[in-house]
């Protein structure tokens, strides 16, 4: 029998929810220090599959994108800096990051799911 097939523990979305803590406070701290961001995708791609099906899901989905989204708008905004748009650029997208962050991470403590994307 699949395992995969058993709803989830308590334990284990304990567990889940403490690792998507742990990951929004990586890409908090990327802020100032890029490569926990790199520490932070690798663990949501790890662990993901732990989390389907559970509430827990759609922080990781949340996460991903909160990572794949703002590496682009990073890479716009060099790409444009040379025409001074890209300070611009950054200064959005970094205020975008923040914001997902804290959603994300105001919605896990209260235990609840992010919406759809």
């Amino acid at each position: 029998m699949n395992m995969d097939t058993f709803p989830a523990t308590d334990e284990k979305l304990a567990s889940l929810k403490t690792l998507a803590t742990v990951i929004y406070a990586l890409y908090a701290v990327s802020l100032f220090i890029g490569i926990t961001a790199i520490v932070a995708i690798v663990l949501n791609y790890i662990k993901r599959d732990d989390a389907r099906g559970t509430w827990l899901e759609s922080h990781f989905r949340w996460q991903i994108g909160t990572f794949w989204w703002g590496l682009l708008w990073l890479v716009v905004g060099a790409i444009t800096w040379v025409i001074l748009i890209g300070w611009i650029v950054w200064g959005v997208a970094c205020i975008w990051f923040i914001y997902r962050i804290a959603k994300g991470w105001l919605n896990l403590n209260d235990n609840k799911p992010m919406p759809v994307q």
